[in-house]
């Protein structure tokens, strides 16, 4: 069987993921900002009897070594020579799109120019030369719109070019200007603009990015963080009730089979129990979250929520595309530290792997979401917009932690200058809803709950231990909490909720069941209820609002969990940078609390 390699390149922001998608039948995430994917992703199809194995390079604007992204672009194009590589374009801006491609078919003789998003350009009333672009480029171009997965076209000019001789080339483009002087002769003769080219999302962006741009992007944020309040309410409630409703059927089967009585407890009460409710309280939020984050993404928004945040990262001496790396951590701070490797800086670099966990993961929303339904009572749309605006200040108060970090870092221990930031502002689109809904499902929110999941079964076992062993005549549990006792108080918090929060190292979804468990001195974790029943017990516990903002605090400033720990051990390759990732955030978590329960008592 003939077995060829291809390489798929482009600029960032044109559709090249997605036309890997659809060649492949993969399902790789598509990001709507510059850098997103470093790492190239490989696949393989089959087209009449031949079999093609391609290779999704990092999205490059050129072929030069001053990122990341294009070192690892040309290393593969240069020590790992394809048999062909295809070039994505974007037909809404050809003009910055062909300087890559000419770059390219420098060092690769075999080059099929793909102009994607013909359907956008056709709706903004552009008009491609295709045939003219393919004489004077001297290589194959196709136009087509990759959303619609028909690569028939594309497939049948690969497979004739493979086996066709290769053209030669002539000079090398990319080690000068010439690309640049020719990608804009040629754009002028095959490309026809209209007078008013991309009006509409100039004024869009002088509403977005000018003086509105900050109240904006806030209203955008508490919009989505209601819509997740209220609706993982609701649903948590019912999940948690079925969830529970299924471990007593399993528990009956045990009993059915004569199962030791303690060995049905801990497969019960400690492990299925203790991942239910993991799995109840963090699945809803996730399941409205992660899709409304992604639907901003594809439109477009992110990469201007970036821009707007850039000024104050770099008065923090920061990178601005650390801006990325926190919205990233929103849903998960492992998947936030991952993502730093787009900055280029590795000082700037360290730091943002280490003030990401100050973003609140989609673990720590069911504690916050409680604590602010627990200063804001009641269920009324008013209470409900308030308790979002609570969420909300709580994640912009984390943000703002995270940039005191930086700066303190920059100021300290990691001085060094700032460096450059690219990113593309890429144009406005409708998102698409079906395909946004399946691919978050599936890439974020399967990924993330079994992860947690995975991690909440030995942490059951270790609770229902603790639950079990008796220590001068009490639970260990609250054992330990009793002794914590007078630690936690100068904090404002009391044993069990610190005993807690070390408990939920696992898992950040852990606090909130595990502080539960020990007020009610049970056993094992109980079905969640509803919101008042929570906050009944707390009260009874003797909670305050002071309690309620020290836990908030915490819950936004302590050390990452287990997961995100690891990856920083592993992105840093340091211990000593994994260690401060615990000490730094914990240390300014302790010292908010502090502050928060001084400043009540002198009230």
């Amino acid at each position: 069987m003939e077995e060829y390699r291809i390489a798929l390149a482009g600029n960032p922001n044109v559709g090249k993921s997605t036309v890997f998608n659809a060649l492949t039948g993969l399902h790789q995430h598509t990001g709507n900002w510059a850098g997103k994917t470093v790492e190239g992703a490989t696949g393989e199809f089959m087209f009449h009897g031949k079999h093609f194995c391609i290779t999704d390079l990092p999205g490059t604007y050129s072929l030069h070594t001053s990122t990341a992204e294009e070192t690892a672009a040309r290393a593969h194009l240069c020590e790992h020579p394809p048999d062909a590589v295809i070039v994505v374009c974007d037909a809404c801006c050809l003009e910055r799109n062909l300087p890559l491609a000419l770059q390219v078919s420098a060092l690769c003789p075999r080059v099929i120019v793909c102009v994607n998003l013909m359907d956008e350009a056709q709706q903004r009333g552009i008009s491609i030369d295709l045939a003219g672009l393919s004489e004077r480029m001297a290589m194959p171009v196709i136009g087509m719109s990759a959303r619609d997965g028909d690569m028939g076209g594309l497939q049948e000019m690969l497979e004739d070019l493979v086996e066709g001789d290769a053209p030669e080339r002539d000079g090398n483009p990319w080690e000068t200007e010439d690309a640049l002087h020719a990608a804009e002769e040629i754009a002028r003769q095959c490309v026809t603009l209209p007078p008013a080219h991309d009006a509409r999302d100039r004024r869009i962006d002088r509403v977005l990015l000018g003086k509105w741009g900050i109240p904006v992007m806030l209203l955008l944020l508490c919009g989505i963080l209601w819509l997740t309040m209220t609706g993982a309410n609701l649903i948590s409630a019912r999940l948690s009730g079925m969830l529970f409703g299924v471990g007593e059927q399993l528990r009956a089967l045990l009993e059915l089979l004569h199962t030791p009585v303690q060995l049905t407890s801990l497969l019960i009460d400690g492990i299925y129990r203790t991942t239910a409710w993991v799995v109840a309280v963090m699945l809803p939020p996730m399941a409205i979250f992660f899709p409304l984050f992604t639907l901003l993404e594809d439109a477009g928004y992110l990469p201007r929520a970036a821009y707007l945040l850039d000024k104050p990262l770099r008065k923090s001496g920061g990178c601005g595309k650390q801006a990325l790396t926190m919205c990233m951590g929103l849903g998960c701070n492992a998947c936030g530290v991952v993502g730093c490797r787009i900055i280029d800086s590795p000082r700037e670099r360290l730091t943002a792997m280490l003030t990401n966990v100050f973003m609140p993961c989609n673990g720590r929303f069911p504690l916050l979401i409680m604590m602010a339904a627990f200063l804001i009572r009641g269920g009324s749309p008013l209470a409900s917009a308030a308790q979002a605006g609570i969420l909300a200040l709580s994640i912009v108060c984390g943000a703002g932690v995270s940039l005191l970090v930086s700066r303190i870092l920059h100021r300290t221990v990691l001085r060094g200058e700032s460096s450059a930031f690219l990113l593309e502002l890429p144009p406005y689109r409708m998102p698409q809803f079906g395909r946004t809904l399946l691919r978050t499902f599936l890439d974020r929110t399967v990924f993330v709950l079994g992860r947690a999941a995975a991690v909440a079964a030995p942490a059951g076992l270790v609770l229902w231990l603790m639950a079990h062993i008796q220590a001068d005549g009490m639970p260990l549990l609250s054992f330990c909490a009793a002794h914590l006792d007078p630690v936690a108080a100068v904090f404002g918090m009391d044993g069990m909720i610190l005993l807690a929060f070390l408990l939920a190292f696992p898992a950040n979804e852990l606090v909130l069941p595990v502080i539960l468990m020990g007020y009610l001195a049970q056993t094992s974790l109980t079905e969640p209820g509803t919101l008042g029943s929570v906050q009944d017990i707390l009260l009874a516990h003797g909670w305050t609002p002071v309690t309620a903002l020290c836990v908030m605090a915490f819950s936004v400033m302590h050390f990452p969990c287990s997961t995100t720990f690891l990856t920083i051990r592993r992105e840093s390759g340091s211990r000593k940078q994994a260690l401060l990732s615990l000490v730094i955030p914990t240390v300014a978590g302790l010292t908010v609390c502090f502050l928060i329960r001084a400043i009540s008592r002198m009230l």
